[in-house]
């Protein structure tokens, strides 16, 4: 079987991820049109830093959880067969022992020098300041994030298992926010079969063949469990 899963920010709630569009989220307290685009970072790249530094720190205070975990398993299983596609900028799944993540929005933990066009693993804190350590230059560092208006990471590599793919499994996802929306429908007309596995109905859970709704924590777990037993 090959298996592809998304995940957004509800399988990183329950560690204490904040999400984006629950009452209590990330977007509902701030703006992103004033943090999360190239224009926001050129208006005022001190504050966009700010935001992603506080984002960073908050990762050393959370841990994975049991649906991390369990989809870590699945990739010990299943090898080549599974590809695993997250919205989500932690780094969860792979402390989670994940061992290959496609991270389609980037990744906290890393930065980009927009001057020699180097990504890399980055912990600090960011500023208007900081010189990059592979070409020297200043004040051209970036959070390795992809902002509203730029193209998502590994696209094609997406797209191609999503139309070869058996089964693909969207976990905690609002079903709002394309181009990722959009998998389950490309999915669905390559022939796989399609599941969703959710706290609560997403505005897509009617393009699925079948859904489970609950704490990802019990039913990211029990389908693992499940699979496995086929």
């Amino acid at each position: 079987m090959k298996l592809v899963v998304l995940t957004g920010a509800g399988i990183s709630a329950e560690s204490g991820v904040s999400t984006f569009r629950d009452p209590d989220g990330v977007w509902m307290k701030m703006d992103p049109m004033k943090l999360a685009t190239p224009e926001a970072f050129a208006a005022d790249p001190a504050l966009v830093h700010g935001f992603y530094n506080a984002r960073r720190t908050q990762l050393r205070e959370v841990e994975p959880n049991d649906a991390h975990r369990a989809l870590a398993q699945l990739e010990r299983k299943l090898g080549n067969d599974f590809m695993l596609v997250t919205q989500n900028v932690d780094d969860l799944h792979e402390r989670g022992g994940s061992r290959d993540v496609v991270h389609m929005h980037g990744q906290l933990r890393q930065a980009w020098c927009r001057s020699c066009d180097t990504r890399m693993g980055w912990d600090e804190d960011l500023s208007t300041g900081t010189e990059c350590p592979h070409c020297g230059s200043a004040g051209r560092m970036r959070p390795d994030i992809v902002w509203f208006g730029e193209m998502p990471y590994r696209m094609d590599e997406i797209l191609g298992a999503l139309d070869t793919c058996d089964m693909f499994v969207a976990i905690g996802t609002s079903g709002a926010v394309y181009p990722a929306a959009g998998f389950v429908e490309i999915a669905a007309n390559a022939g796989a079969e399609t599941l969703e596995l959710n706290l609560q109905p997403s505005e897509g859970t009617r393009l699925f063949d079948d859904f489970r709704h609950g704490p990802a924590t019990g039913i990211v777990p029990a389908f693992v469990d499940e699979l496995l037993a086929r």
